[in-house]
C-alpha cells in the first residue's frame, strides 16, 4: 500500500532506530536507510543472504527463505507499528524476503542472478496484476510482505520459463 508524502515525513527513521531489533530487522540492517533506492539496497540484502544460505545446499536456502517470509509478516506489521507508518519506503525486510524467494529458482552463474535481481526490482516497482491488488487491498505486516513475496514468485515463474526456453 502507498503511503503520502505527509506520512513519509512523519517518520523519518534515522540510525539510532536500529538499536531497536525489530527496526534493526524491519529496516534491512540499515539497507532501508539509504536515502535513494531503499528497496533495491535491502533487495541486495536478499541476495547476500540468499547466496550465502545457498552455501549450505537447497534445503538450508529453502528453509532460510521460509523463515524469513514467516517471521516478515510480524517483523514488518510491527516495524510499521514501531514507526507510526504503515509500508515506509525504509521497511525493506519485505524486498529481503522477496529477492530470496526468486534466487531459490536462479540457476548458478552471475549472468542469471543479475536476470533474477532485475526481474524482481521490476515486478516490485512496476507492481503489475495482481500484486498492485495485493498492495491496495491489505494492511498490516500482510500488506507490507505480500506484494514482495509475489513480486518474487512472479519473477521466479518468468526466471524458469527463460531458463526453459533457452
Amino acid at each position: 500500500m502507498t503511503t503520502s508524502p505527509a506520512e513519509h515525513r512523519a517518520a523519518r527513521p534515522t540510525w539510532r532506530d536500529l538499536r531497536d531489533p525489530v527496526r534493526l530487522l524491519a529496516l534491512g540492517f540499515g539497507s532501508g536507510l539509504v536515502p535513494a533506492a531503499p528497496g533495491t539496497a535491502g533487495s541486495l540484502v536478499g541476495l547476500a543472504a540468499a547466496l550465502l544460505a545457498a552455501q549450505w545446499g537447497a534445503l538450508i536456502a529453502a528453509a532460510s527463505t521460509a523463515i524469513v517470509v514467516l517471521a516478515g509478516f510480524w517483523i514488518c506489521g510491527e516495524g510499521a507499528r514501531r514507526l507510526g507508518v504503515h509500508d515506509h519506503p525504509a521497511i525493506v525486510w519485505d524486498e529481503i524476503a522477496g529477492m530470496m524467494i526468486v534466487m531459490l529458482a536462479t540457476p548458478p552463474g552471475w549472468g542469471w542472478t543479475a536476470l533474477a535481481f532485475a526481474l524482481f526490482r521490476a515486478f516490485d516497482i512496476i507492481k503489475p496484476w495482481p500484486i498492485r491488488e495485493i498492495d491496495h487491498a491489505m494492511r498490516g505486516g500482510a500488506g507490507i510482505m505480500l506484494d514482495d513475496v509475489m513480486a518474487g514468485i512472479l519473477a521466479a515463474l518468468v526466471l524458469l520459463l527463460v531458463r526453459f526456453i533457452t
